[in-house]
This record gives C-alpha cells, sequence and structure tokens, in this order.
C-alpha cells in the first residue's frame, strides 16, 4: 500500500464522488477507480459503497478515512520538520582562525566547500586560540583553526591535526647569529626567547619548553605576547628571539632577520569542533579539510 492510494481514498471519501474527486486530483476518473479499487482489494475490505449510482462511505470506510487522514497529516507533519531542519543547517557555518597562520589550507577549503554547499553562508572570525576554544564552549563558533591543541580533558571537543607549520626562527638584525644562513636548536641555548602568551596561545609556553628540552636545554622565556606582530616587535627591540612560524615572513618586520632551522623545526596546527555538534555542514567541511591537508 502506497500514500498515494490513501491520498486517492481520502479524496474520493471526502467528496463521495469520483468524478469531483479525479477533478481535485487532476487525474483520470478510471485511473481514480482502478486505484481504489486496487486498495480495496489489497486489504480485502470493502470501503465504498458504489450501489443506486452513488458512492457511500462503508461503516469499515469511515474508520479507515479517519485513520488515513491521521496518518497522511503525521506524514506530512514529518516532510515538513525535516525541511525545517535542513534549512536551518543549511543557514551558516561559523569558522574561527588565527590571523596570519593557514594562508594556503584555509583559502583552499573555504573555496571547496562553497562548492560543495553554494546555500551556506561563511562566517569567518578572527580570533586568538584561546578566544576560540571559548567561542566553541559557548556554540558561537563551529569550528576553529586553534593552532596547537592542548588537552581536552575539560571540554566537549574533538581535535584533528591538519597541518605542520615550519617555525622560523626571529632574530634582532643585529644579532650575531644572522651570519648563519641555517640555525640549529642548540644555537640558540644561550638566547632569552620571545613566546606567545599562554591567556591567548594555550600550549605555546608547553611548546616552547618542550622543543628546547629535546635539544638538551632549558628555554629562558624574557617576554610573552599576544601575536606574532608583537613578538616580531620585540624581537626588534632586541628582547629575545622568537620562533615563528615562516608564513610571517610576509608581515613588517623592520630590524628582523629569520633563519631556517636545522633539522627543520615543525609544529603540529590542528583543528577543533563540539562532540555534539551534529551539523552537516560541518561534516562535510571537516572532511574537505581533512583531504586537502593530506593531499598537501
Amino acid at each position: 500500500m502506497e500514500l498515494r492510494h490513501l491520498r486517492y481514498f481520502v479524496a474520493v471519501a471526502e467528496a463521495l464522488s469520483f468524478t469531483k474527486a479525479a477533478e481535485k486530483l487532476r487525474l483520470a476518473q478510471p485511473s481514480l477507480t482502478r486505484q481504489v479499487r486496487n486498495l480495496e482489494e489489497e486489504i480485502g475490505v470493502r470501503l465504498l459503497d458504489r450501489s443506486n449510482n452513488r458512492v457511500v462511505l462503508t461503516e469499515e470506510g469511515r474508520l479507515f478515512l479517519l485513520d488515513s487522514k491521521k496518518l497522511l497529516a503525521m506524514c506530512a507533519e514529518s516532510v515538513a520538520a525535516i525541511q525545517r531542519m535542513s534549512r536551518m543547517e543549511n543557514l551558516d557555518l561559523n569558522i574561527g582562525y588565527v590571523a596570519n597562520i593557514h594562508y594556503g589550507l584555509l583559502p583552499a577549503t573555504l573555496g571547496a566547500f562553497r562548492k560543495l554547499r553554494p546555500g551556506v553562508a561563511l562566517n569567518l572570525y578572527d580570533m586568538t586560540s584561546a578566544q576560540q576554544y571559548e567561542a566553541l564552549d559557548a556554540h558561537k563558533i563551529d569550528l576553529g583553526f586553534v593552532g596547537l591543541s592542548p588537552a581536552f580533558s575539560h571540554r566537549n571537543l574533538l581535535s584533528e591535526r591538519v597541518a605542520h607549520d615550519t617555525m622560523l626562527v626571529a632574530l634582532p638584525e643585529d644579532h650575531l647569529l644572522k651570519k648563519k644562513a641555517e640555525l640549529t636548536l642548540s644555537d640558540l641555548a644561550s638566547q632569552f626567547f620571545i613566546t606567545m602568551s599562554a591567556v591567548t596561545h594555550p600550549g605555546a609556553r608547553e611548546w616552547l619548553a618542550e622543543t628546547c628540552e629535546a635539544a638538551g636545554f632549558s628555554a629562558k622565556i624574557l617576554q610573552e605576547t599576544d601575536s606574532e606582530s608583537g613578538a616580531i616587535r620585540f624581537v626588534a627591540d632586541r628582547l629575545g628571539v622568537a620562533f615563528l612560524p615562516e608564513q610571517v615572513i610576509d608581515l613588517p618586520s623592520d630590524g628582523v632577520v629569520f633563519r631556517p632551522l636545522v633539522p627543520p623545526l615543525l609544529r603540529e596546527s590542528t583543528i577543533a569542533w563540539r562532540a555534539d555538534n551534529s551539523s552537516r555542514p560541518l561534516k562535510d567541511y571537516i572532511r574537505i579539510v581533512k583531504e586537502l591537508s593530506e593531499g598537501s
């Protein structure tokens, strides 16, 4: 039994006329008569009395009419509900990112996503890592390019590594080490360091300490800053040296020189999202980010 059979029966039962019901349904009357007869044969019950040139509901037909109308109404509401949910999910996708990072990956993923879901509005928010975590907790963004990934033990978050940032050493332009085309971590053992603030970039200070410890020395941190541009200014003022992702070489850097490390120093870069966010556009975007990051 199909829903259209129920709709045909309800139309005839309410009009008590095959002719009027066929006109309402824009269906040929013989076809409508055949469809209703097939319904009666399928359920094994006579629903309509067609004697004396008129159509009358049988007792079974009256009961079946009530149930048929309820079932059709439930189906219509189910369709409407899923359509409402689909419209809500297609409104927008909110993404946080750290300025000056993800130059290649972020634009590429946005372009691919727009092709896949042109009806979804993408809203981008320039935020520090800490601000992204707060926005995720408050349901203000769906996904964050958070960079370093500290422990999530107190958060309902999932994360995925999507890139490795190649780190450079930022030196004052008159620093003795600038004479070397490449540096090793051990070259920096006696230097003071500038690092990202733990308040705005959770995990940055720990990453620096672990990196230096692996090279056999303790990092002497002299200054913290809230941004890469702030780190560059502090380096230019000769307050210390800094590890910065290679993307920042496009920022104004008067008084600063950059040197690569051998072997290259890589820092993981991650995305994070709420574990309870079931948005289909979010899932599509995460898939795109993973695919493009694996291919890069």
